[in-house]
């Protein structure tokens, strides 16, 4: 089996076929996030493609300067439209919104609204058709960042007609460390979007090595470097588990899931202090539960430790991700019931714990 996988990396990059890779791995998670398949090709990481959509949709909107943003949102989207407004030198402005309050912040002066569809903190999730519609509503371009939904919430790009959007392979759907992220270009973009990172796999003729550069037709211009084939291989077989899987039903599972993690914690560690820092409602939250606690991080390494396999997010977030393609209900009962361990018996307290990693 691993030679042959070997055999076959080795001819398709002989063959040249790996070029067409971006592009078929694209079309395998465009059902997940109900795209076309000509719409989302795989390439690069979140953070890259997220700064050359935001100038494609600032270059759309050449006479406007602010864009949108949370302040809650990630930092590294964040710090990537930071850097494209010093980049481009042209006053634009990042309108950084507080939790409850886009709506307010988007008016006839925006160009972009760049938002996170859950929250990587809190799990809150946005009703990202009613957004997209205000952002219509005045003008704007609509950029999503997918990383926390796509696998495991029904999206519905197309249907909500959302402009431009990127999300990393490596959470929900299973790439593995390094993953390539993925990029969707609505089809009536295709033919006046632009990007800036203009490398030779975005050519319209990659191997005529020509000096001038003329963008390939639709999402295939949004491509840059050579594709990491090995972490593509990877991501390829990860998507296999979502043949012919309704995403309807990973969702009703995954709200299943949160509902009862957060009951168990209510009723078997209510004596502990931890504050619900996702929704409570399943319909607002997305696939995954957060617990606030002062001790939050000592308390996740102990849980680790023990085989509960959640993060830490300051300042006291403990996270824990639901993948209800394979986790068992009997997979949040367990990790509750190590949890109220850790707490009963104070196993948090020691000492090892004191000492602050950089990630947990």
């Amino acid at each position: 089996m691993r030679r042959q996988w070997r055999d076959d990396l080795i001819n398709a990059w002989n063959e040249h076929r790996w070029i067409h890779l971006p592009r078929e791995m694209g079309a395998r998670i465009a059902p997940l996030i109900g795209a076309d398949a000509d719409e989302v090709a795989v390439a690069d990481s979140t953070s890259v493609n997220l700064f050359k959509i935001v100038s494609a949709a600032l270059r759309l909107r050449p006479d406007r300067r602010v864009i949108v943003s949370e302040r809650d949102n990630f930092p590294s989207n964040i710090y990537m439209t930071q850097g494209l407004i010093d980049l481009l030198g042209r006053d634009h402005e990042l309108r950084l919104a507080e939790p409850g309050e886009v709506d307010a912040c988007i008016d006839d002066d925006v160009a972009v609204v760049c938002l996170t569809h859950v929250n990587f903190r809190t799990g809150a999730m946005h009703d990202l058709p009613a957004v997209t519609e205000r952002t219509h509503a005045v003008g704007a371009i609509s950029v999503w960042d997918l990383s926390h939904s796509a696998g495991s919430v029904p999206i519905g790009l197309d249907a909500a007609d959302v402009d431009l959007a990127t999300g990393c392979g490596y959470k929900f759907l299973n790439g593995g460390p390094g993953a390539p992220s993925f990029f969707y270009v609505n089809r009536r973009l295709h033919d006046s979007w632009a990007q800036p990172l203009t490398g030779w796999l975005g050519h319209a003729a990659p191997f005529d090595f020509v000096p001038d550069y003329e963008p390939a037709p639709g999402i295939a211009r949004g491509l840059c470097g050579t594709p990491p084939i090995l972490s593509m291989a990877s991501l390829d077989a990860a998507l296999e588990i979502f043949d012919g899987v309704d995403m309807e039903q990973v969702r009703a599972k995954s709200m299943r899931l949160g509902d009862l993690f957060l009951d168990l914690v209510e009723g078997r560690c209510a004596a502990h202090g931890f504050e619900v820092v996702c929704p409570r409602e399943a319909d607002r939250r997305g696939s995954q539960v957060c617990l606030g606690h002062p001790e939050g991080y000592r308390i996740m390494r102990a849980l680790i430790d023990r085989g509960v396999i959640g993060d830490f997010r300051a300042p006291n977030v403990l996270r824990f991700g639901l993948t209800p393609l394979y986790q068992r209900y009997v997979d949040a009962y367990d990790a509750v019931e190590t949890l109220r361990e850790v707490m009963d018996g104070e196993l948090w307290r020691d000492p090892a714990y004191e000492r602050r990693d950089l990630v947990t």
